[in-house]
């Protein structure tokens, strides 16, 4: 057990390496550090059968609680790049990917979930809610610049704010899967009340409460720091940023509200406050590197897994591998399309908005959460996993040599609102 453990302290090991050096050496290439990370664990899972099988199914817990873990200081991150005010005029292009694409995305893959693999409906609905957000961990390339540096054009804009919010705007789905499941194991039929208490609770108070939690937090940490006796202080930005994260997340939960949107605003409303105060930039900075490490540990693992899986004869169908394009080519591209619609915005930047729709980490969270509720059967909860982690694997490589030439057709030069 040691020796695996230290072995595997020793893959970690490479794979911070890899991250040190990997965006110099692939620097002109479309060779994204999630690519290469990836990879490694593929190879190292397939070729190192000495390596406990690591089944998600037996490890839900560790990889809920990881993945949350990780999500959450990229939102933290998130929400201290963003130096666009709250205005509706900037942040309509974000409501309306929240409001209409990611619905239009879950019904469509929930549709497919049902049809084409036969899920229940209860499965297909999960599946839609944990496939629908954008992700914001391995999305992180293709946000904003840090604070105060300039780098905030629409598209980068768009997709951070989204990202920022959509995990959290994506639990209320997940939610309705799990009560569904409960219903069917009970035999009772799907009733208007079930409904009513689903958007009464589910939606309307954990989304407004998460939203209150965030801005009171967010206020109090900056009346804090910015406080006149703690001005000339140097403060340790990594007490801050866990604090600010741990803070309103808890607090949230607590009141059974969306800690992911807590965290978010927190950390957006801290960004209002002294907004040309350098000390944005040094939260901002160790909330980046904290998250591309944690990154590292999870992608590493994950591509071990499908490795495991490559060397276990997993079988895969054709139809996975063909939802998984349609989810990322088609239905996003498509429902952000329409979400944007009717906005004056280039059609270029509509199009890249719309195809960088990047799924990733947040997914792993949502799918282990839901599936660790114990109500779906073993069988469901092992085509979820396959057909999300193709989607991911999928959405690493083809958003990862993609994004570049996508960003490009936009403004070359970032157009600060």
């Amino acid at each position: 057990m040691i020796d695996t453990y230290n072995s595997f302290l020793l893959l970690c090991g490479m794979a911070f390496l890899f991250g040190a050096f990997v965006p110099l050496i692939f620097k002109k290439l479309p060779i994204s550090l999630p690519m290469v990370q990836v990879m490694f664990g593929i190879i190292m899972g397939y070729w190192w059968t000495s390596f406990p099988f690591l089944n998600p199914l037996d490890n839900g817990t560790v990889i809920e609680k990881i993945s949350e873990f990780v999500v959450l200081v990229s939102l933290v991150g998130a929400g201290i790049k963003l130096d666009t005010p709250l205005q509706w005029r900037y942040w309509q292009p974000t409501v309306r990917l929240l409001l209409v694409t990611m619905p239009i995305s879950i019904f469509a893959m929930a549709i497919l979930g049902y049809y084409v693999f036969s899920l229940s409906l209860a499965a297909a609905i999960l599946l839609g809610a944990v496939l629908a957000p954008t992700d914001p961990v391995l999305a992180a390339s293709i946000q904003v610049g840090p604070p105060n540096t300039g780098r905030e054009d629409t598209p980068r804009f768009t997709l951070t704010s989204e990202a920022g919010l959509n995990d959290g705007l994506a639990f209320p789905f997940v939610y309705l899967a799990i009560k569904i499941a409960e219903a069917f194991a009970d035999d009772k039929p799907l009733s208007a009340d079930l409904l009513r208490m689903w958007l009464a609770d589910d939606v309307l108070w954990k989304i407004g409460a998460g939203c209150a939690i965030g801005i009171i937090v967010g206020k109090l940490v900056a009346n804090m720091v910015f406080s006149k006796k703690t001005t000339d202080t140097v403060l340790s930005q990594g007490y801050v940023v866990i604090a600010l994260t741990l803070l309103s997340y808890g607090a949230a939960e607590f009141i059974h509200s969306y800690g992911f949107i807590a965290v978010f605003v927190a950390a957006f409303t801290f960004r209002r406050s002294e907004c040309d105060h350098h000390y944005h930039k040094e939260l901002h900075d160790f909330a980046e590197q904290s998250e591309g490490l944690l990154m590292s540990l999870v992608l590493v693992t994950f591509g071990i897994i499908i490795g495991q899986g490559l060397n276990a004869n997993l079988e895969l169908t054709w139809t996975v591998y063909i939802v998984g394009f349609i989810c990322l080519l088609f239905v996003r591209p498509i429902a952000g399309m329409i979400g944007l619609l009717g906005l004056d915005i280039p059609k270029k930047e509509k199009w890249v908005i719309s195809s960088l729709g990047i799924r990733g980490i947040g997914t792993f969270y949502y799918l282990s959460y839901g599936l660790n509720q114990g109500v779906f059967n073993d069988k469901e909860a092992l085509s979820l996993w396959v057909i999300c982690s193709v989607v991911i694997f999928i959405s690493i490589f083809i958003h990862g040599m993609s994004a570049p030439s996508l960003l490009k057709m936009t403004r070359s030069a970032a157009n600060k609102h």
